[in-house]
C-alpha cells in the first residue's frame, strides 16, 4: 500500500521537508556562535504563545511566533549587554517558557495533555492545508534570509568584533538572525516539535562539518541531511508506528555517529597509506603542511 496516496501524509511530507531545510539552513549560524540550545530556550517560550492562543482563541501558530521572536529579542539584548550570563538568560527562557505554556494550556477550554504532546513532539500527520500553507511561507522566509544574508551573518558570527569595525550593523544582523531562529522554531512546531527543534538545528550541521572543509559546503551539506532524514523519518514512523518527530531526530543521530565513525576510518586509512612513501615532512604535500594557497583556498572557503 502506497501510503503517500493519503492527502494528510503528502501534507506530512512537505511541512517535514521544509522544516528539514530550514532547520538546519539557520542551525548552521547558531553552531557558528556556539549558541546551539538556543532552539529548546525558544521552543519553551514559544509553548507559552500556544497556550496564550489557544487561551484567546486566537491562531496558536502566531501566537508561537510572536512569543517566540520576543524571547529572541530579549535574549539577544541581554547577552549584548552582558549584565546576564548567557547560561542564566537560557535558563529562564527554557524553565519560565514551559512553566508558563503549561499554565496557559490549562486554563484555556481546550486544555488536555494531547495538546501539549502535540506541540512539544510534534504531529506531523495532522498538519492541515492552512497549517501546511504558513509552514510553505515562514520556511522560505528563514531560507531567504540563511542564503540572502550569509556573507553578512557569517561575518558576525565569525568574528563578532571584527564585523563591527567593518562597519556593518551589528545588532541589526544580531536581531534578524535571533527571530529567524524563532520563527524556525514555529515552523518545525508542528513536524518535529517544540521540544525536539533544536536537535533538527544542531545534529545535522554537526554531521556535515565531519566531512566538509568551509561554511558554505557545510550548509548545504546540512540542509540536504535535514531533508533526507526527515522525509525518510515521517515515512518511516508510518511504516512502523512511532512517533515522527522521534524518529527523525534518532536518524539524524544515528547518521551524525555513522558519518563520524566512516569519517576517522577515512582518515585513518589514508594516514596509513602516506606513512610509507609520504613526502618528507615539512614539504607542501606533506601531512600537517599548510603553504598560502592552502590558506586563501580556506579563507574563501569559509565564506
Amino acid at each position: 500500500m502506497n501510503i503517500f496516496a493519503y492527502d494528510f501524509m503528502i501534507r506530512a511530507l512537505l511541512g517535514a521537508l521544509v522544516t528539514g531545510a530550514a532547520a538546519p539552513a539557520i542551525g548552521v549560524y547558531l553552531v557558528q556562535r556556539r549558541l546551539s540550545l538556543i532552539g529548546d530556550g525558544l521552543g519553551h517560550v514559544a509553548l507559552t504563545g500556544v497556550g496564550l492562543g489557544l487561551l484567546l482563541h486566537t491562531s496558536p501558530v502566531l501566537m508561537a511566533v510572536l512569543a517566540a521572536a520576543a524571547g529572541a529579542v530579549i535574549i539577544e539584548l541581554v547577552r549584548e549587554r552582558g549584565r546576564t550570563s548567557g547560561d542564566i538568560a537560557l535558563s529562564m527562557l527554557f524553565y519560565g517558557g514551559i512553566s508558563g505554556g503549561v499554565v496557559l494550556v490549562n486554563l484555556s477550554d481546550e486544555q488536555s495533555s494531547r495538546s501539549l504532546v502535540t506541540y512539544l513532539f510534534g504531529s506531523p500527520l495532522t498538519t492541515s492545508r492552512q497549517d501546511l500553507t504558513v509552514m510553505l511561507v515562514l520556511g522560505a522566509a528563514v531560507l531567504a534570509v540563511a542564503v540572502l544574508l550569509r556573507p553578512w551573518l557569517f561575518a558576525v558570527c565569525h568574528d563578532e568584533e571584527y564585523a563591527r569595525v567593518s562597519g556593518l550593523p551589528v545588532r541589526t544582523l544580531n536581531l534578524i538572525l535571533a527571530v529567524t531562529t524563532a520563527v524556525t522554531v514555529t515552523v518545525a512546531m508542528r513536524a518535529v516539535g517544540l521540544l525536539l527543534v533544536s536537535a533538527l538545528m544542531v545534529v545535522p550541521v554537526a554531521t556535515a562539518q565531519q566531512i566538509t572543509r568551509g561554511f558554505r559546503a557545510t550548509m548545504l551539506a546540512a540542509v540536504g541531511l535535514g531533508l533526507l532524514v526527515s522525509g525518510f523519518g515521517v515515512w518511516l514512523s508510518t511504516a512502523i508506528d512511532t512517533g515522527p518527530g522521534a524518529t527523525v531526530v534518532l536518524l539524524a543521530i544515528a547518521g551524525f555517529f555513522a558519518v563520524t565513525v566512516c569519517a576517522a576510518a577515512v582518515r585513518a586509512t589514508r594516514g596509513a597509506r602516506r606513512r610509507p612513501g609520504g613526502p618528507p615532512a615539512g614539504s607542501p604535500g606533506a601531512p600537517g603542511a599548510s603553504g598560502p594557497l592552502d590558506l586563501a583556498g580556506d579563507a574563501h572557503a569559509g565564506a
